[in-house]
């Protein structure tokens, strides 16, 4: 009898262990199908993004970033309303570095036909001030988004 319960204690926990391995390979897969790095451009390229019109980083200040930074802001924008999960922010960084920022966006949502988002902007300078700036943009039929409010 002793023998017995041996062996089946011995069974549980190496059926306990398969069961905890693969719920945490399962978990982790789900949590990271949003922290694969998307490409820095978008498929369409630089067409894409250049729909935001400015994007919210336009609208923090836009004016401290040169074209290549401001080319980066918008990817990260576009990578945040595409690609990301709601609440998970997208990290970019200026190409000397100075400046940062976040983009977070919110649970998306449809409007008639088109897909929606709002979404945050936080540009972090070589100042104490951060800027912010909120909005909402809506999918386009090519892939693009617009920013509308």
């Amino acid at each position: 009898m002793r023998r017995w319960i041996n062996r089946l204690m011995a069974c549980s926990a190496v059926g306990f262990t398969a069961l905890f391995i693969s719920a945490c390979t399962s978990a982790t897969t789900d949590a990271l199908s949003f922290a694969v790095p998307a490409p820095s451009l978008p498929p369409g390229g630089v067409s894409l993004i250049s729909e935001l019109d400015g994007g919210l980083v336009k609208q923090a200040g836009g004016g401290l970033l040169s074209e290549q930074d401001r080319l980066i802001a918008l990817s990260a924008e576009y990578r945040a309303l595409e690609y990301t999960a709601p609440a998970q922010p997208v990290f970019w960084q200026s190409a000397d570095g100075r400046l940062t920022g976040t983009v977070t966006p919110s649970q998306p949502y449809r409007v008639g036909s088109q897909d929606c988002r709002q979404y945050s902007l936080i540009l972090v300078g070589d100042g104490p001030a951060q800027q912010t700036a909120a909005g909402t943009a809506c999918r386009n039929t090519d892939g693009s988004w617009s920013l509308i409010s």
